[in-house]
């Protein structure tokens, strides 16, 4: 979210980290998803560039080495829920042992987040809130693996 107040000139994002692991096929997702804001706040004068350099300096010192590193963006491959279920598939396949999905800014990621990412996903041509990204992100993260577990929760 960013939000820049007139009264004291500054400029404050934040962001999202949702961690999967790869024991997410158990039933309780609530024990395997984490989600961690991490804000941010720089003069309004500083700039979109240098708002985006700092973000990406703070998502890259959060990751691990083994970390896997998925933005959602705009920008990214759109799947529809069943497909997206298949995508994690394939990765907790591949033994991925941990995604990391990170929602950006209001500008989008640093050139050097980017260049990290793993994969980029979108989840729609539209754009909503941090907040309601974040919401829509885990509803498709619960239906994903519902639909992997064959759970009655998602209906074609």
């Amino acid at each position: 979210t960013t939000n820049t107040n007139n009264y004291t000139n500054l400029t404050t994002t934040t962001w999202y980290r949702v961690i999967v692991q790869s024991g997410l096929c158990n039933p309780g997702i609530s024990d395997t998803t984490i989600i961690t804001v991490m804000p941010l706040v720089l003069p309004a004068s500083a700039g979109t560039d240098l708002l985006k350099l700092r973000e990406g300096e703070l998502i890259l010192a959060k990751l691990r080495p083994d970390d896997k590193l998925i933005l959602l963006d705009e920008k990214g491959k759109s799947f529809n829920s069943v497909q997206f279920a298949g995508f994690l598939q394939k990765q907790m396949n591949q033994g991925i042992k941990q995604l990391v999905f990170v929602i950006g800014g209001a500008y989008g990621f640093s050139p050097a987040v980017y260049e990290k990412a793993y994969d980029k996903l979108s989840l729609s041509a539209m754009t909503f809130s941090h907040q309601l990204i974040r919401l829509i992100f885990m509803e498709q993260l619960y239906r994903a693996m519902t639909i992997l577990n064959n759970h009655p929760y998602h209906n074609e």
